[in-house]
């Protein structure tokens, strides 16, 4: 579904509004240069989704004092993902 078809939705069908952001902030493009880089953006693809009762923007999520130590594994090269 686009954005366009949900705001209609809630205009014409009286569907519930959204109370929260529909589009995530702060992403960042990360240039990949060396393998050390691909790794770390390979295993934060496989992560993430694990990650996701973690994260902040989750409305049931259950954000914990490891978040930071899980974004600082990332190293520096991991430090322009998106988080969550």
């Amino acid at each position: 579904m686009t954005t366009n078809a949900y705001i209609r939705g809630v205009k014409d069908r009286a569907w519930p509004p959204f109370d929260r952001r529909l589009w995530q902030r702060n992403y960042y493009e990360h240039v990949i240069r060396t393998d050390d880089d691909l790794d770390r953006i390979r295993q934060y693809i496989l992560d993430n989704p694990a990650r996701w009762g973690y994260d902040r923007d989750n409305p049931l999520g259950q954000p914990d004092k490891d978040e930071t130590a899980f974004w600082e594994t990332l190293g520096p090269g991991g430090a322009h993902l998106p988080r969550g």
